[in-house]
């Protein structure tokens, strides 16, 4: 390999928004995500329903009041 070409390999941190530190090796020196392996839905198996202001009930509301 030639000297001084390739870039340094040092510790790094990964911090993800939920508050979880991973200590790996990188070309970076700290990375900050927004998500991980312990707040992904897929990995942690929860699933987050978002009801943006009562639309389900709101269609529901005028569905029967047609339906009379």
């Amino acid at each position: 390999m030639k000297p001084d070409i390739h870039p340094d390999y040092t510790e790094t941190t990964i911090t993800c928004a939920c508050g979880n530190v991973i200590k790996t090796r990188s070309t970076r020196k700290d990375l900050h995500i927004g998500i991980c392996n312990c707040c992904h839905p897929f990995f942690t198996g929860t699933q987050k329903f978002v009801d943006t202001a009562g639309r389900v009930e709101r269609f529901q509301r005028r569905y029967t009041a047609k339906k009379k």
